[in-house]
């Protein structure tokens, strides 16, 4: 890889930043979409999995991946700028087009406040949310061990979002806008498309998807045709969707 200039980065990043928009926008989706990206091959690839559910139903629709040589190493921050690139080759293929997509990473709890959600979410201009397994940044109060459990993510008195505990004996979520969202209105959505497991449902697709993890391996097994819409994977999900997972 030639010289990164990160510099320039950075201050790509804050202008983005300053297009992220915290405000609701009306929304009444008939489609949502779950984007995961991962590293493969040492990170020489990336890998990103964009998965589209209907609603309010969260059937699986439509699925698209993408596999690109990594165009840019590990920079602490700029995670964003490594991601975005197989996230938007595996959304480029979709046929259907959402109307709001969860994003597994940040949103708005940013140290510089844009994470890969605000990114996306201002690059397709699309309500965008983050839903991040660890902090990144930012303080909260202690959470109670039951499920449903909340505390408000702050920056130097600044809310950024919320951790959220989805499920009892489970590491909470960190939820925040990336781009048409308040914070408030992130929450509810991450909290109705829920149904269970640790992660909300795009995500927890999209996550299976890039992971190509067990459940997924078997349902491509079972069903090769999925997700054609007379495949039937009700019972299959039930089975074999385990959700004594933390994932």
């Amino acid at each position: 890889m030639t010289a990164i200039d990160t510099r320039a980065l950075k201050a790509r990043q804050t202008e983005l930043a300053q297009q992220v928009s915290l405000q609701d926008v009306p929304l009444s989706p008939r489609y949502i979409a779950g984007v995961d990206v991962g590293f493969e091959d040492g990170g020489n690839v990336t890998r990103a999995a964009v998965v589209i559910l209907t609603w309010p139903e969260l059937e699986v629709a439509e699925y698209q991946t993408a596999r690109i040589p990594t165009q840019l190493p590990y920079i602490p921050g700029l995670l964003s700028f490594r991601e975005i690139p197989a996230a938007l080759a595996a959304w480029e293929k979709l046929t259907l087009k959402p109307d709001l997509v969860l994003v597994d990473g940040q949103g708005r709890a940013h140290p510089r406040r844009l994470g890969v959600a605000g990114h996306l979410g201002v690059l397709l201009d699309l309500p965008a949310i983050g839903v991040a397994k660890s902090r990144l940044c930012g303080t909260f109060e202690p959470l109670a061990e039951e499920a449903g459990a909340q505390s408000l993510l702050t920056d130097k008195g600044e809310p950024l979002g919320w951790v959220w505990r989805s499920k009892n004996r489970c590491n909470p979520l960190f939820i925040s806008p990336g781009h048409h969202m308040s914070i408030d209105t992130a929450l509810t959505w991450v909290k109705a498309l829920t149904r269970g497991y640790r992660l909300p449902e795009p995500t927890r697709w999209a996550d299976g998807i890039a992971s190509n993890r067990t459940f997924f391996v078997r349902l491509k097994q079972k069903f090769p045709d999925f997700p054609r819409k007379d495949v039937d994977i009700t019972d299959f999900q039930v089975n074999c969707g385990s959700r004594q997972s933390n994932e």
